[in-house]
């Protein structure tokens, strides 16, 4: 049996997209990725990110805004930005870890031009629901992307 892919998800405030992409990772990919998320910085978790992930059957209740200090004598061998400022500012990593940037949109930012919560919750089950589909690629897109 081989081993389990280790793969850290990085944002800017670890609070929406890493942690939404932690979430489906577990949900989806735990018998292959070992995963974790982190930020930048720390903003807390979004509630609507919670709710939307808990409407597909994903708790990431339990999850905290952690920051990528605590992971600076951990091993990944990828390291995977999800949003811009994250892919410009992130560190370098030792041990062979291989930084890949999968942008997807900012839902905060793109909910505030609505009003209705509901059109508000919609931008965070667009990219929800992006990000479903790219773990669902995990771990071949990784494996070949490098090749």
């Amino acid at each position: 049996m081989t081993e389990k892919l280790k793969i850290l998800f990085l944002c800017t405030g670890n609070s929406c997209r890493s942690q939404m992409a932690e979430g489906w990772a577990r949900h989806l990919k735990a018998s292959l990725i070992d995963v974790c998320s982190a930020g930048i910085e720390t903003h807390g978790l979004n509630p609507h990110a919670v709710t939307v992930m808990a409407e597909a059957g994903v708790d990431i209740s339990h999850h905290r805004s952690r920051h990528l200090d605590e992971f600076k004598h951990s091993h990944f061998d990828y390291v995977i930005t999800v949003c811009g400022h994250a892919h410009e500012t992130c560190p370098w990593f030792p041990g062979g870890s291989q930084v890949i940037h999968t942008g997807f949109d900012d839902p905060p930012k793109m909910a505030k031009k609505y009003e209705d919560p509901e059109k508000k919750l919609d931008c965070y089950r667009k990219v929800r629901d992006e990000i479903k589909a790219y773990i669902l690629t995990l771990p071949d897109s990784l494996i070949n992307s490098c090749m």
